[in-house]
Order: C-alpha cells, then sequence, then structure tokens
C-alpha cells in the first residue's frame, strides 16, 4: 500500500463516522495497491520459462505437514495428473502417521505453546480487524480467496527475483499452493512455497498497514527500472486482504521461511487482541524449506470449511485461474501395522495395528484463462467449450467478442451472446458476468453497475488489473474506472450486435431479434445516451413488410419524396393490424406504416421520438393529419356538424368530441386515441397488469376518444336523413355504430354481451324480412298441373310456346338506417 493510501486509511479509520457505525461500507479502492506494468514481460519470458518450471525436487516430497511423509505417486495417479502438472507436480498423494497427539485425542494445538516477543499493533490495525470483521466483507468466504491470492502474489514474486537470483529457488524449484483442514482440531492450513518472509518482514507487514511487502518491492522496482528487465504482477502480500482471516478463524499462526534467512518464524494473534507475538518455528510439524503456512483455528460458526468439497468449491469459484497450480486435500484414513512398543519393552517381538491418516492431493485450477490469450490463438471450438462449461450451457452461442483495452483503464474482455434467451423473468442478468482482478473471481452479481440491465442477457469475463479485490458496490457506483469500462463493454456489445446485422446470413440476426428484441427495446427506452445507435437495431412488421421484418434505416430509404413523417400504428397482431381502417388513407397514398405488436414496441418509439430527423407519428391518435383539401373538410363541416353534434349527445361521456375523418376512405367512422390518451393497443397491455389499471385512470383515458365519421359512406349519409326525418331506430343505430367503432379500431367493448344482442336482433329483422318477402313471392307463383301418369305422354308442345324458368327477385338486405 502506498503511503498516501495509507494516510488515506488512516484518516478514515480515525474518523468518528466511520467506526460508529458497525455497518459501515469501507472502501477496498481506499486499501489495496494499484500497481503499473513497470517493464516488458517478453524480455523475461525465456528466463520464467526456465527459471519457474515446476520440476520435481526431493523438497516437497518431504516437507512434513502433520508429521506426514508424501508417497509415491502411483502410476494411475500420474496418469490422471492434468497436462499443466506434468512438468514437476508434488506427489498428489501424502500419509499421515496418526501419531498419539494427533490421531484420537485432537488435543493438540499445531504449534507448540513457546513463549515469544509480544508486538503492539500499530493503532488503525486494531479498528481495522474490527472493520473487516463487521462492515468490509458482505460474505465470509472470500476469506480464501484473499489467503489464495496473497499465496499466488508470494509465489509470483519469487518467481520475478529468481530470474536474477537463482540461489531463491534453493533445491526445490516447484510453484504451488496447498490447501488442506484437519477435521479434528477444526483447522484450516493453507501453504504456498513462494519467497515468505523474515522476521522484520513479519512485524512490519502484519504488525501495520502503512507497510506491505509487494509496496516495498513495486517501490524498488521503480526506482531501478532500467535495470531490472521485467515486471511484477502482483495484487499485494498480506495487505488488508490478509486480515480476513479473522472472519472465520479465532486465532491466526503464520508460519514462513525466506530463502534468505536461517531461522522460520512464527506470527501468530487472536481475533480480539491488541497485540502479536512474533517467535521462532521449533515445531517440526510445520517445518518448511521455503514459503508460508497460514493456520487458522476454526470458529464454531466455521466448520463447514474443513470440508474438501466446500473448499474445492471455493477455489474453482474464486481462484480457478490463478496461474500456479492449487491442490486441495482430501483427509483419509487407513488400517498400519506399527511395532508395539509395550511387548517391546517385555522383550517380546509383536505388532499392532494403528489408525492413520493421509491426504489424496487433487488440483483444482485446471482450466485456464483463455481471454488473457491473443484471440489469434484461440480456436472457435475452444470459445465455445469455454462457453458450455462456464454457464453450464448445451448450446454455443450465437456470436462471441475477445478483445484488449488500454489506456486510461486496462482489461481484458470475453463478451458472448447466448444460444437462447433466459428462461423466466429472473434469470436474465444473473450472474452473467463475471469479474477477475488478475485471474482472481470478484463477483458475479452487480446489479447493472458493470452493465445496464438491458444488456443482462450477455454473458462473458472481464479481467481487470486495475481494481481492488475487495470490490463492494458502492466502490462499482463510485469508481470512476467502473464508469470507463461499463462504456466500453456497451461500445463492444454494439459492435458485436452490428456484425450479426451486417452478416450475409441473414438467418443469424433474425434468430438473435427473435430472442433478444424485446431487451433491445428495453434500451432504446432507458439509455438516453445509446438510444440512436439502439434504435439501428430495432426490426418492424410493416404495411409492405408482412412476412419479413425491416428496419427504420430501411423505411427511412423508401418512404415517398412528399412523405414526411414515420407512421406506426399498434396492434395485437400484424393481421389485425393491416385490416385497421386508420390504415385506408395512407395505403391509398402509397405509405408504408410499421406495426408495434411487442408490449414494448409503442413504449421504445414514445422515448425514440425521432430517428434520422423524422418524427414518429401514431396513426391512431387525434394529432395525426395527412392533410388535404381544406376548403373540402371546411364544406363537409358545415353540412355535417349537426349530425356529429346530435351523435355526441346521443354517446354523452364516451367520447370526448365527433368529428369530420380525413384518414377514412372506406369504413364509415373510426374512434381514434387522444392526444394523450392510451392507444388501444396500451389499453389492452395496462388491463393485463397487475398495478396498471388505476382507479379512474382508464375511464379519464376513454373519456378522451375522438370518434370520426366518413361523411362520403352511405350509412353516415343515411343516418344524417334518418336524424333529420325523426326516424325511430336512429339512436340504437348511432350507437352500434359507435361499438362497431370500438372493435374495428382495437379497443374492448365494455359491455359485449349488450353489443351482441344488438348485432343479433339486427340479423333477426334482416332474416324476418327476407322471409316475409320470400313468402309473398311464393302466393303469387300459378300452381302446378298435377303429376302425369307415365304411361301417358305429354301433350305436344306448340312451336309458338317457349317454356321460361320463373324467378325469384333479389331481396336486398336492409341497411342500419332501415
Amino acid at each position: 500500500m502506498s503511503r498516501r493510501s495509507a494516510r488515506y486509511v488512516s484518516a478514515i479509520l480515525r474518523s468518528e463516522a466511520a467506526i460508529s457505525s458497525s455497518g459501515a461500507s469501507i472502501k477496498g479502492s481506499q486499501y489495496r495497491r494499484q500497481l503499473s506494468t513497470l517493464c516488458s514481460r517478453r524480455a523475461l519470458s525465456s528466463r520464467l520459462k526456465s527459471g519457474a518450471s515446476l520440476k520435481s525436487t526431493s523438497a516437497w516430497p518431504n516437507l512434513p505437514l502433520l508429521q506426514a511423509r508424501y508417497e509415491t505417486t502411483s502410476a494411475a495417479a500420474v496418469d490422471a495428473a492434468p497436462a499443466s502438472a506434468a512438468e514437476g507436480v508434488p506427489p498428489v498423494e501424502a500419509a499421515v502417521p496418526a501419531s498419539d497427539n494427533i490421531s484420537s485425542k485432537g488435543k493438540e494445538t499445531p504449534s507448540a505453546p513457546v513463549s515469544g516477543e509480544k508486538h503492539s499493533y500499530q493503532a488503525e490495525v486494531s479498528r481495522l480487524l474490527d472493520l473487516i470483521v463487521h462492515s468490509l466483507y458482505s460474505h465470509k468466504e472470500v476469506f480464501l480467496r484473499e489467503l489464495v491470492s496473497n499465496a499466488s502474489d508470494a509465489l509470483d514474486k519469487l518467481r520475478f527475483l529468481s530470474t536474477t537470483d537463482s540461489s531463491l529457488m534453493g533445491s526445490g524449484s516447484d510453484l504451488v499452493i496447498r490447501i488442506r483442514a484437519d477435521t479434528d482440531r477444526k483447522l484450516l492450513i493453507i501453504t504456498d512455497s513462494g519467497i515468505g518472509m523474515t522476521k522484520d518482514e513479519l512485524i512490519n507487514s502484519l504488525g501495520t498497514i502503512a507497510q506491505s511487502g509487494t509496496a516495498n518491492f513495486v517501490k524498488a522496482l521503480k526506482e531501478n527500472k532500467d535495470s531490472l528487465a521485467g515486471s511484477s504482477n502482483l495484487i499485494g502480500k498480506f495487505g488488508v486482504g490478509f486480515y480476513s482471516a479473522f472472519l472465520v478463524a479465532n486465532k491466526v499462526a503464520v508460519s514462513t521461511k525466506n530463502p534468505k534467512s536461517e531461522k522460520q518464524w512464527v506470527w501468530e494473534a487472536e481475533a480480539d487482541s491488541s497485540s502479536f507475538v512474533i517467535r521462532e518455528e521449533t515445531n517440526p510439524e510445520f517445518l518448511i524449506p521455503r514459503g508460508t503456512s497460514i493456520i487458522l483455528h476454526l470458529k464454531d460458526d466455521a466448520h463447514e470449511y474443513t470440508s474438501s468439497t466446500k473448499i474445492q468449491d471455493l477455489v474453482k469459484n474464486y481462484s480457478q485461474f490463478i496461474s500456479f497450480p492449487i491442490y486441495v486435500g482430501i483427509e483419509k484414513h487407513r488400517q498400519v501395522e506399527v511395532k508395539d512398543e509395550a511387548a517391546a519393552a517385555e522383550g517380546k517381538e509383536s505388532t499392532k495395528t494403528k489408525l492413520e491418516k493421509y491426504y489424496t492431493y487433487d488440483i483444482v485450477n485446471e482450466d485456464k484463462p483463455i481471454w488473457l490469450r491473443s484471440p489469434k490463438e484461440v480456436t472457435k471450438e475452444e470459445y465455445h467449450a469455454f462457453f458450455k462449461k462456464t454457464y453450464d450451457k448445451h448450446l454455443e452461442p450465437m456470436a462471441y467478442t475477445h478483445f484488449s483495452t488500454e489506456g486510461e483503464v486496462e482489461f481484458k474482455t470475453l463478451l458472448y451472446i447466448p444460444g437462447m434467451a433466459p428462461i423466466g423473468a429472473d434469470e436474465g442478468g444473473k450472474k452473467n458476468i463475471k469479474m477477475y482482478v488478475k485471474r482472481v473471481f470478484i463477483s458475479d452479481d452487480f446489479h447493472g453497475e458493470l452493465f445496464p440491465r438491458y444488456l443482462s442477457f450477455m454473458k462473458g469475463v472481464v479481467d481487470s488489473d486495475d481494481l481492488p479485490l475487495n470490490v463492494s458496490r458502492e466502490l462499482l457506483q463510485e469508481s470512476r474506472i467502473v464508469r470507463l469500462m461499463r462504456k466500453r463493454l456497451i461500445k463492444k456489445s454494439f459492435d458485436l450486435f452490428d456484425s450479426l446485422a451486417k452478416s450475409s446470413n441473414k438467418e443469424n440476426y433474425k434468430r438473435f431479434y427473435k430472442n433478444f428484441g424485446k431487451y433491445i427495446k428495453l434500451g432504446v427506452t432507458e439509455d438516453h445516451d445509446n438510444k440512436k445507435r439502439l434504435a439501428t437495431f430495432l426490426r418492424y412488421y410493416s404495411s409492405q413488410h408482412q412476412e419479413e421484418m425491416t428496419s427504420l434505416k430501411a423505411y427511412v430509404e423508401n418512404m415517398k419524396p412528399d412523405q414526411k413523417h414515420i407512421y406506426y400504428f399498434s396492434s395485437e397482431s400484424v393481421k389485425s393490424a393491416r385490416n385497421a381502417p386508420f390504415l385506408e388513407q395512407l395505403n391509398s397514398k402509397g405509405y408504408e406504416v410499421l406495426f408495434m405488436t411487442e408490449p414494448l414496441d409503442e413504449v421504445s418509439v414514445q422515448h425514440l421520438k425521432y430517428f434520422d430527423g423524422k418524427k414518429f407519428i401514431d396513426i391512431s391518435k387525434e394529432t395525426f393529419d395527412l392533410g388535404g383539401d381544406d376548403e373540402e373538410l371546411k364544406r363537409l363541416e358545415d353540412e355535417y356538424g349537426m349530425l356529429c353534434d346530435w351523435i355526441k349527445h346521443q354517446l354523452g361521456e364516451k367520447v370526448a368530441r365527433v368529428e369530420v375523418s380525413r384518414r377514412l376512405a372506406s369504413s364509415p367512422c373510426v374512434l381514434v386515441s387522444g392526444k394523450d390518451g392510451w392507444s388501444a393497443n396500451m389499453e389492452r397491455i395496462m388491463r393485463a397488469q397487475n398495478l396498471g389499471d388505476t382507479p379512474g385512470l382508464r375511464e379519464y383515458m376513454m373519456s378522451t376518444r375522438v370518434f370520426e365519421i366518413n361523411c362520403n359512406h352511405p350509412i353516415i349519409k343515411d343516418l344524417d336523413a334518418a336524424r333529420k326525418e325523426g326516424k325511430p331506430g336512429a339512436n340504437q343505430t348511432a350507437d352500434l355504430l359507435y361499438e362497431i367503432a370500438l372493435l374495428s379500431s382495437g379497443f374492448v367493448p365494455e359491455d359485449p354481451a349488450t353489443l351482441c344482442t344488438k348485432i343479433y336482433e339486427l340479423m333477426s329483422s334482416g332474416i324476418s324480412s327476407s322471409g316475409s318477402t320470400g313468402s309473398k313471392t311464393a302466393a303469387s307463383r300459378p300452381t302446378p298441373p298435377p303429376p302425369r301418369s307415365p304411361s301417358v305422354p305429354p301433350p305436344p308442345r306448340s312451336p309458338s310456346v317457349t317454356e321460361a324458368e320463373i324467378l325469384e327477385p333479389e331481396v336486398k338486405p336492409q341497411t342500419a338506417s332501415a
């Protein structure tokens, strides 16, 4: 941690506001060091490969852990080992004789109670420990992530320094991390073969937050960067993350051996103590040739972390892509024969069986982070296999993009478009984007801070070197780095959509839009800054494209020279939209009308408002005006003004007013929405919402409707004549016209049963009239002659008489005005 960061943290910790609330959220950026890339790795690539190769030696197989003796790996175990470990991994099976002090008693502590030097924490550390336990980390399980990251840093530091000083490796050149648990004593032990620490480094690194091994190391690199042909990629050796061990442990011991130190030292502290002890390691159980072992005495509520399955799951989740192999020990027991000491004391030679504890070690981080490789080196099959395994999917992704961002923010990203849309309303956005910091998993639950909600269907990995490990939601909301990352990720997602849209295989984008079109429309409504770019991905059916969707760009290109606006109509389906009366005049002029058939269509264009300088116009609203002969309109209004007033009087509050229409050609009437009212499709959608039908709101929207009549239609002319003559039934005809206009305009009648009754009565009267006319016609026919006998021949025909068929006159159905 830099001095400036340390002073900042100290100021925060001294603040009364920061320590008064146990729920205070401490920003991870206040504690983690942000390291810059100092030199090129390429100059060291060959030296690192030779100096850091994991060759088998006798040092680690003889490592005494719990008085363990590592046994030779069987041939089957070697065959099962991953390729990454074939270069020289430690044995995967270690036997632990169940000696008296660890077999069944389980009461001995891992370190003998040897007295040592007692030191007090720096004042800030005591407060920091309390904040970590209560505030900094929201999940206890992250302690393992932090400790494994520290172990990886120690290995990385050793590998780097060994390129200039090969003696640091000593006789053991394998760089690995081992994790095992002792269920009898409730211990969890994390061991690495890294650089280790000296006595002074223990005191300075773990007794104060103003000092850090890695921070000092990086400082030295910066001061000598011209002479050091390399770089470090370290998160931080024993920074704030180390103290997360106290989330699950009452007591923590750090046993460490530096290659330059002749002695192995132990740092030991308890959770509620304000001091720690430094002593020399004398317990052979934990003597190691090089590196560090962290021994956690687990709390009563943290015994679940003694399960090897639990540990493996956590390592796979958080540390799957650490560059060093991580082995998890599985505790097992077996019966072995040992010499009977009691019989030997009596001079007898005898053996007895004894329970022996042993461990088999399995590597858990076999997968390699393909996003760190060059896109040219990764095949399509590898990308698909990574997607399927990471997200447990069977379908291959539709598309993917792999890129690196450099500049103010540096991060590597691999994004996928899944093969199909999420199933269920809650699946989209859940754990889809995985955030890594230098290959260490941080989180996959960002609630829109890293990716907007409308891109929640995207899946992928983001690996940044510029974020701290303890990333919180508050940090993501306030971090300038995250804002830059978000902007870049959105742009790259749009580029991926655009590549599908421009693909020669049109089926690719059709499949994409079918699955994720609703997310694009949601983005138009939510993302004001990017709605113009999102509009280019929208697709609609139209009056001229009823089988294949068209884009807004294609619509504008096909507009008539005298067309000024983009016209659209909302309906439940293409079939109902193409027969709507609103399109009659537009079709006659050859204007194309977009059909909004999805719930989000109408909402999205209302937020978009314009595309390429053309305004969106809803042809079902009263504000729609196609233009025309104003003098002819005024003449019709003067001629049928009384009829409009009379119909308004008959309908009452059902409509706001009655007007002469310019939009109709063949229909007698239509019901249009008010300027601020719901369209018929929107009203249908709002009715279906649980909270959309606000009391009184629907009635208000109904009162804004406008009833338009086509004065050139015969029904309207007959109704006007019936009104003038005062014929009975004119009132019922006006009501029936309104009900039919509701249906043809897409609205739902308030009383469908009454409407059906009126139609039945009309049908009945028409049938009765037809039947009465038919009876009179039959009565006027001449009576046919009686049938002749077959034996009697017919009389001869007169040449002047011609037999003709008598035809009945066609009975025309009565009009509504009748």
